[in-house]
């Protein structure tokens, strides 16, 4: 509700304290639907709206830079028309290309960018605001970025700001699932006290504005994969005992299928879940997963066109879930490389042994595989409570793709490339 002079926001009263502290670093953990994403774009819209935080800008990051649109961009603007109703544009201009936010009675900017590879984080180096200075940073899906990323952004929050105004205060916030229990933010910022830090954990049982169907869905999800409901239920950390493939490695990759031995493409099929598509390279026995294209919801044409925007090779052999014939024929009919996976009894225990007896690396930019891996787990036995030869298969549309794409390498099967004209394209 809003009135001439004040606006009131209803807030969810566990981020109560979150809200008010000024820590150098605010670290907001919690399960998918705590509202902790909400809450931070609604305290940052209050505070760069009030004249008392003159001179404040905001500096929106993620790993790849052109996932705010769907993601900070999106909630920071509800947040802006929940505050200020139908006169939001009274007190806000939006900008889309490029992504850029400007409240308009204190002058204070919202800016948004990536660190997914050396140039997206040399413009985290040289970002000025029209005026003041970026005094707040909201990491989003912190979990996506490296240790170094956050260093380069850290290093930027310097300098006094008393000539400024002197109630400003620098702050980074992280928000994020806590994925995996080994991950650098839990060493860094859970494991030992740090006297800069704030930290602070949430799941949507603590949600005052959460739906009954999406508490319905969750206990859904608690029968159906209790680990995923473990972390994106509860918030809690996920646990490295029981992983499938616990060693892997992701960094930014080399892009170029010259440097590697041979490429190959997996596909596995979706509508209501996902449908995903990883291109790999092998060199030296090891695997290198270089992209990644991840939908729900879209029909086989639609997921095509996406897949021609996106550059996937229509020249690689596409390993694809046999059970789909029809939609094999779709992507051969539109000149990509498709080819039907033989399903075999032990053939997931085959693909499972060849990954873990080799080196993976995933690139950066894959952000629905890295998160899947982090959960793969085996299944556990419901009265040894011993670990299984099982795989549990929840969460796994991308872990699917992935085994496909070895299986020209896993079975010694050399199929050539072929050339557009070849295909007549």
């Amino acid at each position: 509700m809003t009135t001439e002079n004040s606006v009131f926001v209803p807030m969810n009263e566990t981020f109560r304290e979150s809200n008010s502290v000024r820590a150098r670093y605010r670290v907001e953990c919690g399960s998918a639907g705590s509202g902790k994403s909400v809450n931070v774009a609604r305290d940052y819209i209050i505070k760069l709206s009030d004249k008392a935080y003159s001179g404040a800008n905001l500096l929106c990051v993620r790993k790849t830079e052109s996932s705010h649109f769907d993601s900070t961009y999106a909630e920071l603007t509800r947040a802006i028309k929940d505050i200020f109703g139908k006169r939001w544009q009274r007190y806000w201009e939006l900008s889309r290309s490029p992504l850029r936010m400007r409240c308009r009675t204190t002058g204070n900017e919202i800016i948004f960018r990536g660190t997914k590879d050396d140039s997206q984080r040399e413009k985290l180096k040289s970002i000025q605001s029209a005026q003041g200075k970026i005094v707040w940073v909201w990491i989003e899906e912190a979990t996506e970025l490296d240790p170094g990323d956050l260093d380069i952004i850290d290093d930027r929050l310097r300098g006094s700001l008393e000539e400024i105004n002197p109630r400003l205060y620098y702050q980074i916030t992280l928000t994020f699932n806590p994925v995996s229990a080994n991950h650098w933010i839990k060493k860094r910022f859970f494991d030992k006290a740090d006297p800069l830090a704030y930290t602070h954990r949430s799941n949507y049982l603590q949600n005052a504005f959460i739906d009954s169907e999406y508490h319905k869905r969750m206990m859904r999800r608690r029968e159906n994969d209790p680990e995923g409901y473990r972390i994106y239920g509860l918030g809690e950390w996920g646990e490295s005992d029981g992983l499938i493939l616990p060693k892997y490695e992701v960094r930014e990759l080399d892009k170029r299928f010259e440097h590697y031995d041979s490429v190959y493409i997996g596909q596995d099929f979706g509508y209501n879940h996902a449908n995903c598509i990883l291109t790999v390279g092998f060199r030296d026995g090891d695997a290198y997963v270089l992209g990644e294209l991840y939908t729900r919801g879209l029909d086989t044409s639609e997921i095509i066109e996406l897949a021609k925007r996106a550059k996937v090779s229509q020249a690689v052999p596409m390993y694809c879930d046999s059970a789909e014939p029809d939609r094999i024929r779709t992507w051969k009919k539109a000149g990509f490389f498709a080819v039907a996976v033989k399903k075999e009894p032990g053939s997931v225990g085959a693909q499972i042994d060849y990954l873990k007896s080799h080196r993976l690396f995933i690139d950066t930019s894959c952000e629905n595989l890295i998160r899947e891996i982090s959960m793969w787990k085996w299944e556990r036995d419901t009265d040894s409570g011993e670990y299984t030869d099982i795989p549990v298969c929840t969460c796994d549309d991308a872990i699917a793709a992935l085994r496909y794409s070895i299986e020209g390498v896993r079975k010694g099967r050399r199929l050539r490339t072929i050339s557009k004209s070849t295909l007549g394209i």
